[in-house]
This record gives structure tokens, C-alpha cells and sequence, in this order.
């Protein structure tokens, strides 16, 4: 009695989730954890961005890094310098040749102290050459997309978009659904920035007429200022802080009510943060975001506890947006829209009243079907058929999914295979009858003995939807996802509950089966 109870308290609790989608108005009624099934771009229009992860910026940038970690373990005053002469980055692969001959080896050990094995290390001689393997260069490029593709997602779940669709596509490219959003502009714009923010000392020694001839000596570089990009400001190459030591970002006001940034660093870039400013107090520091000098104040006092403002003539809405950017963090290579569509919620409302008419045509020609070939059992195969419709969409919105047209359709065959199901321990029921076998007993050995069969053919199609789904990619996967959750709701219903529904609608009794001829 106890399995039955539960089987049916699993019915109707699936049932339940389906509700608020199946009448909107009823969600105020629910908790907040019930929510209707969001539509897809497809069915409620919206825009969809195609995004591409600039993998060759990206490996120039960590190159150029790389040379300034090897400098920086080189000329490390505290281990020893180890001379060296004609250090150089070509086509991503850092050398330089070490003048004693007797330093080869310790140059070595420093290098694989300070660069791990993230790093291939050779030697010829005194020349030593650094540079990424073709696998850790796979990695990177994994890595970064999945890090854009999640801060992607924080980026604009900042904005207030909701249901948003992000998953990657081709290895390099991230696929971005927009459901409700009629002009992307601002979004494409946010999410393309790589906001990537480091704190580097401005070099004082630089003479302005050299600034202006552009002859940048090393170890210095002359970036742009960001209000005016005609201006240029010498700043150390050497970064003092990192953007990755920032906890939290907000839009705020200063004491003159214009609009700052403020920042709160970890403990980490607080240390750095706090070291820096007790250091070079009188000295300026720029702020760079993107390349560009967002400004470049001078140190006043030192400042502890890791916490600061930005300021640079924001708007409300920039340092909002900025504030957002920082938050969730720098990009790890340039994103540029190669693809942009825009669909009109038009089309998204007329598929969705054909979907209507066709599935309760559909539907209705089944139910029909069922009741004139199974008569009593037939009823309750239907039952078990709108329980089972009402689960696949309260299941489906209990996880989040999205229903879009390959959703329909993967509900449209879920239905149809879910028939076969009822059909098939029905026809070994009327087998056993019509061999003499009591109608009780013919009951439990027409389940028993469909099962199997029903087992397997739907365990396929489990099979197939989860390989759709490993490997399919945007509607091939939201046809798997609804095609997987139908074909285990449909093995519950076909073989639990209508089981359980017959039992009782047979009351313990050999009931005279109607259909039988």
C-alpha cells in the first residue's frame, strides 16, 4: 500500500509543477521555487548573439607575460641576479642567453621555481628558450572559454536579463539567447569589454618631448588617456596590482556627489594595494583599464585595508557599468559578435497557437484512439497520458529548462511513445485472457512480461537523447533534454502508475475485461 501511496504522491506532485505553467495566473499561489516554464527565443523572440574568443590576442598577452616573469626571476635581488644578455619574445617563445656559463643551471632552477611546469624550459648551450607546449596551449584556450562563458553569465545576469541562454559552440565561440531582449546593443557592448584593470606606477623620468616622439625605453609604455586619447601617459610595464584581487564593485558618490567607483580588494591586493601606497607616497600611479589610463592620481597617504574609489568624469550609468565589469571580472581574451539575430516575439506568438491547435488535435485523436480499442483501460491510459504531459512540464520547469520549438517536438514524441508503452501490456493482457487466465492474474503477467520490452526501447531512446545531448549543441539539445525527462517520466506512468490505477479500478476482483472479444 505504501509503494502505491507513494507513486501516486510523486504523480501528483509533478502535476503540481506543471500548474503554473499551464494556467500563469495560479503562480502567485506557489512557492517561489514553482515557476511557469520560460520560453525560448524562438517562441517569445528576442536576440541571439554569436561571440567569438580571440584565442591569438590572448596567447600574445600571456606571452608578453611570460617575458616580464622571466625578467622579473632573473634580476631578483634577493635569490641574485643572474646576468644575462638578449632577452627577447619571438612568435611566442621567450630566450636569452646567460653570459656565465656556470649560471645555466641555476638560471634553470629559478625559472621552474617561479614558472612551475606551466612552462616548457630548454637549454642549448648558454642560450635558455621558454615557450608553451601545444597541449598547454589546448588548456589555455579551454580555460578561457570557459571563464568568458562564465563571466558572460555574471555579466549579464547583472543586468536583469532573464533566461538568458549562454553554451559554447565550435571550441571557440559562445553562443549567447536573449529571450524578451529587443535591442542588444547595450548588452553586446558590456559583455565585449575585457575590463581588464591593473595598477602600474607612472614613470616621472620621462621627458615630455620624448613622450611625444614616442620612444617608450624599456620597461616603460606610453598608454593613452582614456578622456583624452591624445594624451599619453608613461607608466611602468611592471604591474603593481592586479584587477584579479578585486572582491567587489560598486557605483557610488564622492564628496562632491559625482559618480566613483568603489573598490574592495582581497587580502591579497589589499597587502599589495597597502604597500604600494605607503611606498611611493608623492609619486603618481595609473589605473589602466583596456589599455587606456583611466586615471592617474598621485598618492596622497597611505592607504590600508584594501578598500578605494575611481573616479574619471563618469555618468551614473558608466560607473554602473564599470562597476558591473569589475565585478565579474576581466575577460581572458578579447569577444567580438560575429553573428547577431533579432526575432520578433510575432513569430515566437503565431508558432505557439499552431503548436496549440496541432498537439490538442494530436492529443485528442489519441485520447479517441485509446477509448475505442481499450474501452475501460483505454480511459485510463489517457489519464495516464495527460499525467504524463503535465509532468514532462513540471519536471522541465523545476530544473530550469527553456521550451522552445525541438522542445515541442521532443514532448509531441515523448506522447507518441508513450502510447506504444500503454499498448504493449495491454496486448499481452488480452492474450492471457483469451488463453483462460483469470483477469487479475492476466493483469500482473501482462505488466510483468511487457516490462522488458518496454525497458528496452526506451532506455534506447535515453540513449540517444544523452549522446544528442553530449554532442549536439542550441535546439539539438533542448530536443534531448525534453526527450530524456519523457522518456523517464513515460517509464513511470506506463509502468507504475497505470499499473496501480488499473489494480484499483479492478478492486481485487476478476473483473470482465470489456475490450476482450
Amino acid at each position: 500500500m505504501f509503494k502505491k501511496l507513494a507513486i501516486i504522491f510523486v504523480a501528483v506532485f509533478c502535476v503540481l509543477l506543471a500548474v503554473p505553467t499551464m494556467a500563469p495566473g495560479t503562480a502567485k499561489y506557489f512557492p517561489s521555487w514553482v515557476r511557469p516554464i520560460p520560453l525560448g527565443l524562438d517562441l517569445k523572440g528576442g536576440a541571439q548573439l554569436l561571440l567569438e574568443v580571440d584565442t591569438q590576442t590572448m596567447m600574445r598577452e600571456k606571452s608578453a607575460q611570460l617575458y616580464e616573469d622571466v625578467r622579473a626571476a632573473l634580476i631578483d635581488r634577493d635569490k641574485g641576479v643572474v646576468r644575462f644578455s638578449n632577452l627577447r619574445n619571438s612568435d611566442g617563445v621567450v630566450s636569452f642567453v646567460v653570459r656565465d656559463e656556470q649560471d645555466v643551471s641555476r638560471a634553470k632552477g629559478r625559472l621552474k621555481s617561479a614558472l612551475g611546469s606551466s612552462v616548457d624550459i630548454d637549454s642549448d648551450g648558454r642560450t635558455i628558450t621558454l615557450s608553451y607546449s601545444d597541449k598547454q596551449k589546448q588548456e589555455m584556450v579551454a580555460d578561457a572559454l570557459t571563464r568568458s562563458i562564465e563571466i558572460v553569465r555574471r555579466r549579464i545576469d547583472a543586468l536583469g536579463t532573464k533566461e538568458p541562454s549562454i553554451q559554447t559552440q565550435g571550441g571557440k565561440y559562445i553562443l549567447i539567447q536573449l529571450p524578451g531582449v529587443d535591442n542588444p546593443e547595450h548588452i553586446k557592448e558590456l559583455i565585449g569589454q575585457t575590463a581588464k584593470m591593473t595598477f602600474h606606477l607612472v614613470n616621472e623620468n620621462i621627458p615630455a618631448e620624448q613622450v611625444a616622439a614616442g620612444r617608450a625605453p624599456a620597461g616603460t609604455e606610453f598608454l593613452p588617456l582614456m578622456d583624452a586619447p591624445g594624451q599619453m601617459v608613461p607608466v611602468y610595464t611592471r604591474v603593481e596590482v592586479s584587477g584579479e584581487s578585486l572582491k567587489d564593485s560598486q557605483a557610488d558618490f564622492d564628496q562632491n556627489n559625482m559618480p566613483v567607483v568603489s573598490t574592495v580588494f582581497d587580502a591579497t591586493g589589499a597587502r599589495r594595494f597597502a604597500k604600494l601606497t605607503t611606498e611611493h607616497v608623492g609619486e603618481r600611479f595609473a589605473i589602466v583599464l583596456d589599455g587606456k589610463v583611466l586615471s592617474a592620481p598621485v598618492i596622497r597617504e597611505p592607504i590600508p585595508g584594501g578598500r578605494g574609489q575611481i573616479s574619471g568624469g563618469f555618468t551614473l550609468q558608466g560607473a554602473k557599468d564599470l562597476a558591473v565589469l569589475l565585478r565579474s571580472g576581466a575577460l581572458p581574451a578579447p569577444l567580438s559578435v560575429i553573428e547577431e539575430r533579432t526575432v520578433g516575439a510575432g513569430l515566437g506568438a503565431d508558432t505557439i497557437a499552431q503548436g496549440k491547435i496541432g498537439s490538442a488535435v494530436g492529443v485528442l485523436l489519441v485520447l479517441i484512439f485509446m477509448i475505442f480499442f481499450y474501452r475501460g483501460f483505454g480511459l485510463i491510459a489517457d489519464i495516464v497520458l495527460l499525467v504524463n504531459l503535465a509532468m514532462i512540464i513540471g519536471i522541465s520547469a523545476l530544473f530550469g529548462a527553456t521550451l522552445t520549438l525541438p522542445g515541442i517536438a521532443g514532448i509531441v514524441l515523448t506522447l507518441g511513445m508513450a502510447v506504444d508503452a500503454n499498448i504493449l501490456p495491454f496486448e499481452r493482457i488480452r492474450d492471457e485472457v483469451r488463453a483462460g487466465v483469470p483477469t487479475l492474474r492476466a493483469v500482473d503477467v501482462g505488466f510483468h512480461r511487457s516490462m522488458k520490452t518496454v525497458l528496452d526501447g526506451n532506455l534506447t531512446n535515453l540513449i540517444c537523447s544523452l549522446i544528442l545531448f553530449q554532442f549536439g549543441a542550441g535546439p539539438i539539445r533542448g530536443f534531448a533534454v525534453t526527450l530524456s525527462i519523457g522518456v523517464i517520466t513515460t517509464l513511470f506512468t506506463c509502468l507504475a502508475l497505470s499499473k496501480v490505477m488499473i489494480d484499483w479500478y479492478m478492486n481485487g476482483k476478476n473483473k470482465k475485461i470489456g475490450y476482450i472479444k
